[in-house]
């Protein structure tokens, strides 16, 4: 089992990596819940409360929405 790091032990470059990263993610979130909050449902595969769901997801969540979400313009 590995030992539970704390924020007090991180080095400086490893705290700067840890908002980053926490910065990246909330920015994709935000990003995508606006997005299902503005879009129309018809521009949208499956519904806006499922895509919302599975945002909250880590980063996967968000990624996933852009990439399969979203209907592409014909």
């Amino acid at each position: 089992m590995t030992r539970k790091v704390r924020w007090a032990d991180m080095t400086g470059r490893q705290r700067a990596a840890a908002v980053v990263v926490a910065g990246v993610q909330f920015g994709l979130l935000a990003a995508a819940l606006v997005d299902i909050a503005r879009r129309d449902p018809a521009e949208i595969n499956g519904s806006k409360l499922r895509w919302a769901l599975i945002c909250l997801v880590n980063f996967v969540g968000p990624v996933l929405y852009f990439a399969r979400g979203r209907r592409r313009a014909s």
